[in-house]
């Protein structure tokens, strides 16, 4: 059985009862060793590349060879151990408060502090028509979407269109962390790649592609004015509304290759 999906009674506006499928969304903790550094609302499978990318996209660790182990105490809490002779400052970290499935914390002073964390990328070329595809494929690989209805997705594509990683939650930045973190453990330094989000792109989820060297988002629906500018700081391509072969470029755009020898 699928643990992302449960069934449940429902009665439609007919008056007829019926069975659906709801995305599951369940609480889960982060410990690193003895120490509790957050909790996030996820849909249950693939918590070990949720726990990578959260951990790259925060800042917490600066590669993924930096975990050495990332174990389940129970179906709701995971302890991280890191390699020996690695030490953090865990109250700079620590979040007091509750970190539910669409957090994030914006502001100028934000974009700063990931200008001094992230470096800027890299110059890169993608064909316009790879980038148009981008949205197209995504969408196809979303199984427990198409199921349930509920879930955003998230996924790294190399520079041809092909994909790193794709995954599936009930929270945006959940699927973000997933997709970077399975995409990391796999290979690190991931090669030039786009960052490919199901909805809108926030401050964060820019934030989150910058953090783990990724060269630019795409995204179904439109920006957030720090998202922009962000993108803008660290020469980011940033693409919205991508859909049906048509996209809008918000940042970056010398990155689009339009034509041959563009």
């Amino acid at each position: 059985m699928n643990s992302q999906v449960r069934k449940v009674d429902i009665t439609r506006s007919g008056g007829e009862s019926v069975s659906d499928a709801v995305a599951v969304e369940d609480p889960l903790e982060i410990r690193i060793g003895e120490f509790p550094l957050a909790v996030t609302m996820r849909t249950p499978g693939d918590d070990e590349d949720l726990v990578t990318g959260f951990l790259l996209t925060e800042g917490v660790i600066l590669e993924p060879g930096e975990v050495t182990s990332i174990e389940h105490l129970d179906d709701s809490r995971v302890v991280v151990t890191l390699r020996e002779g690695i030490e953090l400052d865990m109250d700079q970290f620590k979040r007091n408060m509750f970190v539910s499935s669409s957090c994030g914390v914006c502001g100028k002073a934000s974009i700063e502090q990931v200008e001094i964390m992230a470096r800027p990328a890299k110059p890169f070329k993608v064909d316009q028509t790879v980038v148009s595809a981008l949205t197209g494929r995504l969408r196809i690989a979303q199984p427990t979407f198409d199921e349930t209805g509920g879930l955003h997705a998230a996924g790294v594509y190399d520079l041809t269109g092909e994909p790193l990683a794709v995954r599936e939650d009930v929270g945006r930045h959940n699927a973000v962390d997933k997709a970077i973190g399975a995409s990391a453990r796999t290979q690190w330094p991931l090669p030039p790649s786009l960052l490919v989000v199901s909805g809108r792109q926030s401050f964060e989820i820019v934030q989150k592609a910058a953090l783990a060297g990724i060269g630019g988002v795409v995204g179904v629906s439109a920006p957030s004015s720090l998202a922009v500018d962000l993108a803008e700081k660290l020469g980011m391509l940033l693409v919205g509304f991508a859909r049906d072969g048509d996209f809008n470029v918000y940042a970056g755009g010398q990155a689009v290759r339009r034509a041959v020898g563009d």
